[in-house]
C-alpha cells in the first residue's frame, strides 16, 4: 500500500499565478468611468436623473437576485454587473421617464439581455440595449425626450434634423453638444464627461482600443461620404459623433466583452460596421438617433467576425474552416 504524500500535492491547469483582474474590479472601473457623466446628469437633468438611475439600478440588482434565487443559481450581485447593466440602461432613458417604465427596463435588461442566456458571459446582445429596444418599441412617446420634456429649453438636434432640415440642427454650437446642453438620454449626452471615462477605461486596459476607434471612423467617414454627396441637406461628420449616444455607444455599449468579437481585425470591423450602420439608420430610419439599434445588428455579426482568425505562426488573418485556420 502507498503511503500518502506528505505534503500533498495539488495538480491544476495553468495559470498558476493570478494576474489581481477579477469580474468586480473590472465592472468598478466601469461605474468609475460612468460617474462623471452620471453627475452631469444631475446638473443638467437635475432630481428626475438620479430617480431614473437609483431606481434602474435597484430593479437591475433586485432582480438578478430573484432570478438567481428561482433558478438556484450562486447569487452573483455581488460582482457589480446588474449594477453596471442598470446604469447603463438609465443613461439611455430621458430623465422624465415614468416609474414603471424604468422598472420594466431594467428588468429586462436582466432577465431578457441576461439571465436567460445563462447570465454574465453569455449573452449575444448587450444587455441594456435589450431593455431599451422592448421599451422603445413597445412604449415609444415615453421614450421620446422630445415629447416628454417639453418644459425644457434644451434642443434635440437629431430629432430637429430628422424633422426639420440640417439648418434647426446644426444652429446648435458643437460646444453645446459636447458640455451635454441637448436632449437625449440623461446619461448619453453627457459627451465630454464620457470622453473622460472612456480614457480611463482604455489606461486600465478594461477595453482596447479597436472597437471605440471603429465606431468612431464608421460613424465619421459615413457622414462625410453622405456630407460630400449634399451638403444642404446632411449634417457635418462632427455634428453626428457630439450629437446623441454617438461617444457613449463607441466606449460603453460596443465594447461589451460577451456580445462583441475579439481580436484586432474583428474588432475594427465589428466598430465600422456599427458606426457605419448609426448614419444610415439616422439618415433613412425612423428613429432620430440610431445607436442602440445599430448596436444590436452589429452583435448579430459576432459569431461571423470571430471565425476571423490569424493563421498559425503569425501568418494572416483568414475564416476559421478554411485552409490553414
Amino acid at each position: 500500500m502507498l503511503k500518502p504524500l506528505n505534503p500533498i500535492l495539488t495538480v491544476a491547469v495553468p495559470p498558476h499565478v493570478h494576474c489581481g483582474r477579477s469580474i468586480q474590479r473590472h465592472m468598478l472601473d466601469n461605474l468609475i468611468a460612468l460617474l462623471p457623466a452620471a453627475l452631469m446628469a444631475v446638473v443638467v437633468f437635475g432630481a428626475g436623473a438620479l430617480r431614473v438611475m437609483a431606481l434602474s439600478c435597484a430593479v437591475a440588482v433586485t432582480t438578478e437576485f430573484l432570478l438567481n434565487r428561482i433558478m438556484k443559481r450562486e447569487q452573483s450581485v455581488d460582482d457589480l454587473s446588474a449594477l453596471l447593466t442598470g446604469l447603463l440602461f438609465a443613461f439611455l432613458l430621458p430623465a422624465s421617464a415614468p416609474w414603471w417604465l424604468v422598472t420594466i427596463g431594467a428588468a429586462a435588461s436582466i432577465a431578457l439581455g441576461k439571465m436567460v442566456f445563462g447570465g454574465l458571459g453569455g449573452n449575444p446582445l448587450c444587455s441594456p440595449l435589450v431593455g431599451w429596444a422592448l421599451c422603445r418599441i413597445s412604449w415609444a412617446s415615453y421614450m421620446d425626450t422630445n415629447a416628454t420634456m417639453l418644459m425644457s429649453r434644451l434642443p434635440a438636434p437629431l430629432q430637429q434634423l430628422k424633422y426639420f432640415g440640417m439648418d434647426t440642427a446644426t444652429s446648435v454650437s458643437p460646444t453645446d453638444l459636447l458640455l451635454g446642453n441637448q436632449l437625449g438620454g440623461l446619461g448619453e449626452v453627457q459627451v465630454a464627461a464620457l470622453l473622460v471615462g472612456g480614457a480611463y477605461l482604455l489606461l486600465r486596459r478594461r477595453i482596447s482600443w479597436e472597437i471605440p476607434a471603429g465606431f468612431i471612423a464608421g460613424v465619421l467617414l459615413t457622414a462625410l461620404v453622405y456630407r460630400l454627396m449634399d451638403p444642404t441637406v446632411y449634417a457635418p461628420p462632427l455634428f453626428h459623433l457630439l450629437a446623441g449616444g454617438a461617444v457613449f455607444g463607441a466606449f460603453f455599449l460596443a465594447t461589451d466583452p460577451a456580445s462583441s468579437p475579439i481580436g484586432l481585425i474583428p474588432s475594427l470591423l465589428f466598430g465600422l460596421m456599427a458606426g457605419a450602420m448609426v448614419i444610415v439608420i439616422r439618415v433613412y430610419g425612423i428613429y432620430p438617433d440610431g445607436v442602440p439599434f445599430a448596436i444590436l445588428l452589429a452583435n448579430l455579426f459576432t459569431p461571423l467576425l470571430d471565425r476571423i482568425r490569424p493563421k498559425p505562426f503569425g501568418g494572416p488573418y483568414s475564416f476559421s474552416g478554411t485552409e490553414g485556420a
